[in-house]
């Protein structure tokens, strides 16, 4: 049983994502980076052997990142059976942005047609974005200040590996350099969407959750569009410390999180998938998995992952969203489907 503070208006009536076309492999990656890697002493292979990403996938060159989130939404507002001027929220948690202003939102909102009276606007928090717009959604259809809302992610790898590989070419590159930029390798590209709104039949549950925030690691992995320098081995030891902290309150408080039939985490890479069921006692065989194929997406990985086993998924079946953002912070919310 929930604790007190779940919300109990708040469900899922659709998930949906979008899967870029075009696949990158690992291999691929290796060859253009064969000789880099012989001059400074790096083992081929690790990007599939270390974080078991066989694969990720490219938009193409004439996809917006905009437009990567507005074909998801689309889906999602097809899957809930909706017509777009029902929704009067729209949220953006791309990552991924081609310029500072105006907001990913605002090109979604165009793209897919909806009301003037729909409110718009990007929310921004690393990976967790996504996870945290279920949240503030479930809170403005909690308190009557939105009935029907869309959140939206569209995230592409193309231009930072591209350019990533083309600095790691150079002469000057060190093996400091390698490993540095090494995570960005594990990005891949993809879009998700999810309708939210208040309880209908074949809807699930959003009941909420728990979230600890750690910053003092806000400066273990910085990125932008170009590149992404991250200290992978301290982001993994800081990322895994805060989720015993932010399950370790959740159980405080009451949510009954250890015997969940599914749990859809952040996808990262093998090791952290598997330190991170270790550590938290949970049975891997229950954590659905995108990142060998697709990759890191970002903010879109959990409700992406989430889309790919929602046919699976039974009447009462409980599910546990699990994301790390770089940041740190931490969120955990329990869906009942």
């Amino acid at each position: 049983m929930a604790p007190p503070s779940a919300f109990t208006r708040a469900h899922i009536w659709s998930v949906a994502h979008a899967e870029a076309p075009e696949v990158v492999t690992s291999d691929w990656i290796d060859e253009q980076l064969a000789e880099t890697y012989e001059r400074v002493g790096v083992r081929p292979g690790l990007l599939t052997s270390v974080a078991g990403i066989e694969a990720r996938r490219w938009w193409p060159e004439d996809v917006t990142f905009d437009q990567a989130a507005a074909i998801a939404g689309q889906k999602a507002i097809d899957a809930a059976g909706v017509d777009p001027h029902e929704i009067d929220m729209l949220i953006s948690t791309s990552v991924c942005k081609h310029h500072l202003e105006p907001s990913v939102a605002c090109a979604v909102h165009h793209q897919l047609d909806l009301p003037a009276t729909c409110a718009n606007f990007d929310l921004g928090n690393a990976c967790l974005g996504f996870v945290n717009a279920m949240t503030l959604a479930a809170t403005a259809i909690e308190g009557g200040r939105a009935r029907t809302v869309l959140i939206v992610d569209g995230e592409g790898s193309r231009h930072t590996q591209r350019t990533t590989i083309e600095r790691l070419q150079a002469d000057s590159t060190t093996l400091t350099d390698v490993f540095d930029q090494f995570a960005s390798l594990t990005l891949g590209s993809g879009a998700a969407a999810m309708v939210m709104g208040p309880p209908r039949e074949g809807s699930h549950a959003f009941l909420g959750g728990v979230t600890r925030a750690a910053t003092e690691h806000h400066d273990l992995c910085v990125g932008d569009l170009d590149q992404m320098r991250t200290d992978t081995a301290a982001l993994l030891v800081g990322g895994l410390d805060l989720a015993r902290e932010t399950l370790d309150a959740a159980l405080a408080e009451g949510w009954a999180w250890l015997d969940c039939d599914r749990y859809v985490m952040h996808q990262v890479s093998s090791v952290h998938t598997s330190k991170l069921c270790e550590l938290l006692g949970i049975d891997p065989d229950k954590v659905p998995l995108t990142y060998p194929e697709f990759g890191n997406i970002g903010p879109a990985a959990v409700p992406y992952t989430l889309s790919t086993v929602a046919d699976d998924l039974s009447p009462g079946d409980r599910v546990l969203l699990m994301g790390i953002g770089s940041g740190l912070n931490c969120s955990v919310v329990e869906l009942v489907w």
